[in-house]
């Protein structure tokens, strides 16, 4: 793969940090951890509680996580992969205060899920909104395990 490639996770419970791990490696792309600068507890993500952390947050459309950390140099980046786990059937809000962060301008961005229940779902096309109508978007899929076969697969088509 000729383009400079970033991969930039949010992982709660380290199963998309795993991941995106693997597809760093087999992208031969850079690995970022997207950080909240108030990491999420037990209690945070307990969605049973509508007044837990990650509930009110994903009830808020507006809410934006602040991150604890900033991508060096985002313009040297061809590519960036972005991965989060499926909160309420969409993206974590820190996702958005990620891409809200960046000119994206002339990037092509491939988001993956990770997930216990559901899949991309609109998550894929919701995000869109968080950046400008000159990037060029791949095709979001949901990877629950770091399966080499399947990450290269996908990269295969997307890149």
């Amino acid at each position: 793969m000729a383009n400079k490639v970033l991969v930039a996770v949010f992982s709660a419970s380290g199963v998309t940090e795993n991941v995106g791990r693997e597809i760093a490696e087999i992208a031969g792309g850079d690995f970022f951890e997207i950080e909240p600068v108030e990491k999420y507890t037990s209690a945070d993500l307990n969605w049973n509680n509508r007044k837990s952390r990650s509930s009110v947050e994903m009830n808020d459309k507006s809410a934006r996580p602040e991150i604890k950390n900033k991508v060096a140099d985002m313009d040297s980046y061809d590519t960036v992969i972005v991965g989060f786990p499926i909160w309420w059937g969409v993206a974590p809000r820190i996702i958005e205060t990620f891409l809200e962060s960046y000119d994206f301008s002339g990037k092509t961005i491939l988001p993956f899920c990770t997930s216990g229940g559901s899949g991309v779902g609109r998550s894929d096309k919701e995000l869109h909104k968080n950046v400008s109508s000159d990037v060029k978007w791949g095709k979001g899929v949901q990877i629950n395990r770091p399966d080499a076969n399947a990450i290269k697969r996908w990269l295969e088509s997307a890149l």
